[in-house]
């Protein structure tokens, strides 16, 4: 996140309309550049232009849109107060409601009446008003500021119908011949403070990922002073540098690198591989992982926001918060699906005025088997009864949560599982993937290369000097692993002059006025250099998957080179599982044909794409989507990143390169393949939620708008299947919390 943009914690959304509503508001602020608030997880993340406008000035307007701005240091307390407040409200207003309630049914059922009906009514419009207008005050306002601003969102609809049930009440006190709804008003209202309650604490367990990550952290360090004493204090307070003792089975306190002792760390939490990874010094440790074994010395390199859990924690919390393609569409239907129940209402009202007789008649058919089915009430409060069940019923609360919840929990289930979706779009992208393409090295093998074999016709201990001499200052892997080899051997590179790289196809040097080419078969073809001589070593090589490298000195092949990668154990599993699914694999490598189609083989994979240039993964890519393929990129390197980007969906190894990292749309923190199965059957589990909630809040209004417009559903029925949709949207989102992985 850059210095311009900051987080803000919204209070008081009930449903994406909320969020909608918080957009505009924000976005009328001239010295604000973009807005992107979320209901799902309650933040607004603005970016600004230079420094942006004063803090009043943000919570001030979003104040008048009906809501409250809370700075992000006070997220948990403003979370918990928000809780606590609904909580709070619930008992109260049904504190007052059920004696209400008792005395309605008690008159509806039985005909007997406690006291006169003068008193009944006061009594009923004073208990009803405070429930209405004080506990369901936050509601009121909402409706308020919706209708001043014609912005409307969930709260509108309940606002305007408990107004108008309430209304009746005061209409019968001035003698106006109408059945008084203000019980009923109250009613909807406490019922819909159950749904909020219930909503609330459903949307917390749904963000349970984040928490538990955050959860994971130690709390206290044992660090080391200068003069070997040592002192336990809390890990806020570790400095970059500062000396940690990590004793056995207990957590590494921050991202660091062992300087002194060895050990087995078990990085679960990180990788989500159950097994411990050996430690020596020299190696980086991940906070919140645990010591298995010995007692380590630990230099902190990062402390705060910049380590390992917090980034996976913003990470997670932004993915969570963005949309997806799918979302568009639900969020244009509930911009216009409040008006349209306004407008739909309004017909009602006047169709039951103005046809009494024919609504009448269709009611008789049901009088008898539903028991609030009545013919006998007057033309206006019938017209008051199915208007105001058509605002309460028609709430599109379930539609605004089915996509963010499922994105919530799907997303959480992969942030614990090792898998770091980036972004909304990738869930709805990844579900459609048909073929998956495999970077080779570092990605199928473990990217910890190794010199296997060698050959030469010279003196050997002058070609393994000249050779280390050239790859000494490579950065390629498969480089660093010939010069480590040889330097076990005792002999140490000299420094070279002319020292060129070519991506993708070897390096040139001049050494004691020699001219010394490394590289593979087809740079040495390229420079007119004969190999003829190692063409059987080649060939055998190639057959054992090695990458071939041939060294020549003065335009004469003088030696070849066979460095091998170990393929990863789950590689070929990972595969296995893919085409299960139905998806095509390729792998794309710089190696020659051979060695690929050798390692192929070994993993299964469909096809192979061999001695590539950098810029050619990114030219397969774009082919095989041409080609109608919904493409999945797998890497890990530098020379990666172009293809990552260019793929429908980028999938990452974490023990890559922070590059690949940030140009990808998905991250695996562990190395394993499977992370590449895992994040597609996650992906597909999530989408098929999202379509399950959007079927089932659709489904849901269209077979009950119809029953409240003709006067066959009250008002107080209504409110109570409207709350349990929303739940019924949410509690099937949680469920994506048992989906099995591979």
């Amino acid at each position: 996140m850059d210095t311009n943009t900051r987080e803000y914690v919204i209070s008081g959304m009930t449903c994406s309309s909320c969020a909608r509503n918080v957009e505009k508001a924000l976005k009328d602020i001239p010295l604000i550049e973009t807005v992107q608030v979320s209901f799902a997880d309650k933040k607004a993340r603005v970016q600004f232009k230079d420094a942006g406008p004063d803090l009043n000035i943000l919570k001030k307007k979003v104040k008048d849109a009906g809501y409250e701005l809370v700075e992000m240091s006070q997220k948990k307390q403003s979370e918990e107060k928000h809780l606590e407040g609904e909580k709070r409200r619930l008992v109260l207003a049904w504190a007052i409601t059920v004696p209400l309630t008792v005395k309605m049914l008690v008159k509806m059922f039985a005909g007997m009446t406690f006291v006169n009906m003068e008193i009944s009514l006061y009594a009923d419009l004073v208990l009803s008003f405070i429930v209405i207008f004080v506990i369901g005050f936050p509601v009121i306002r909402s409706t308020f500021y919706a209708v001043k601003s014609l912005s409307f969102n969930m709260d509108s609809l309940i606002g305007i119908g408990t107004v108008a049930a309430f209304a009746t009440g005061i209409l019968k006190l001035t003698g106006v011949q109408i059945e008084n709804f203000a019980v009923v008003g109250a009613m909807i209202m406490s019922i819909n403070f159950i749904g909020t309650y219930l909503k609330e604490r459903a949307t917390g367990r749904a963000s349970q990922a984040i928490k538990a990550l955050l959860e994971l952290g130690a709390k206290n360090a044992h660090v080391v002073g200068d003069d070997g004493i040592i002192t336990d204090l809390p890990v806020e307070k570790l400095k970059v540098n500062d000396i940690v003792l990590v004793k056995p089975g207990e957590k590494i306190p921050v991202d660091g690198v062992i300087i002194e002792g060895e050990s087995s760390i078990d990085e679960s939490i990180a990788t989500g591989e159950p097994i411990p990874v050996d430690k020596i010094p020299g190696d980086r440790v991940i906070g919140a992982t645990v010591n298995t074994q010995g007692a380590i010395k630990v230099r902190i390199e990062k402390i705060g926001k910049d380590t390992f859990l917090s980034r996976i924690i913003q990470m997670v919390e932004e993915a969570q918060g963005s949309k997806i393609p799918i979302q568009a569409f639900a969020d244009k239907v509930t911009s216009i699906f409040v008006p349209v129940i306004l407008g739909i209402t309004g017909l009602t009202f006047l169709f039951w005025l103005l046809f009494p007789e024919a609504g009448k008649a269709l009611l008789t058919v049901f009088a008898e088997a539903v028991p609030w089915v009545r013919t006998d009430r007057g033309t206006v409060s019938m017209a008051l009864f199915a208007s105001i069940a058509t605002l309460v019923i028609a709430c599109p609360c379930a539609l605004g949560l089915a996509t963010p919840t499922a994105l919530m929990v799907g997303m959480g289930k992969g942030a614990v599982s090792g898998i770091l979706i980036r972004n909304g779009e990738a869930i709805q992208t990844a579900q459609k993937i048909d073929i998956v393409v495999f970077d080779k090295t570092g990605t199928i093998t473990r990217g910890k290369p190794s010199l296997a074999e060698y050959r030469t016709q010279m003196d050997e201990k002058e070609f393994l000097q000249i050779t280390a001499s050239v790859e000494s200052l490579s950065e390629h892997p498969l480089a660093k692993a010939i010069t480590d080899a040889i330097k076990k051997q005792g002999i140490n590179p000299k420094q070279p002059s002319g020292f060129r790289a070519v991506a993708g196809k070897g390096i040139t040097a001049t050494i004691h006025d020699s001219s010394i080419v490394i590289g593979s078969v087809s740079f040495l073809d390229e420079k007119g250099i004969s190999w003829s001589e190692f063409s059987h070593d080649i060939e055998r090589y190639q057959k054992n998957g090695y990458t071939v490298i041939l060294a020549a000195k003065d335009g004469q092949a003088v030696g070849v080179l066979g460095v091998s990668d170990e393929i990863k154990d789950d590689s070929p599993h990972a595969v296995k599982k893919l085409h299960e699914l139905g998806i095509k694999t390729a792998m794309l490598t710089g190696d020659n044909e051979a060695s690929a189609q050798a390692m192929a083989e070994k993993v299964h994979i469909d096809e192979v794409f061999a001695q590539l240039l950098p810029e050619d993964k990114i030219r397969i890519v774009r082919e095989l989507q041409e080609q109608g393929h919904t493409v999945a990129m797998v890497g890990d390197g530098i020379n990666d990143a172009p293809a990552l980007k260019q793929a429908d969906v980028g999938i990452a190894i974490g023990t890559g390169t922070d590059i690949a990292i940030e140009s990808a749309d998905i991250t695996l923190i562990s190395g394993s393949l499977t992370g590449v199965v895992n994040a597609i059957l996650l992906s597909r589990a999530t989408f098929r939620k999202i379509l399950q909630n959007l079927f089932w809040a659709f489904f849901y209004n269209v077979i009950a708008i119809p029953l409240a417009v003709t006067g066959l559903l009250h008002p107080v029925i209504a409110e109570i299947a409207m709350a349990l949709s929303s739940i019924n949207v949410v509690g099937n989102s949680l469920r994506l919390k048992n989906t099995k992985l591979a």
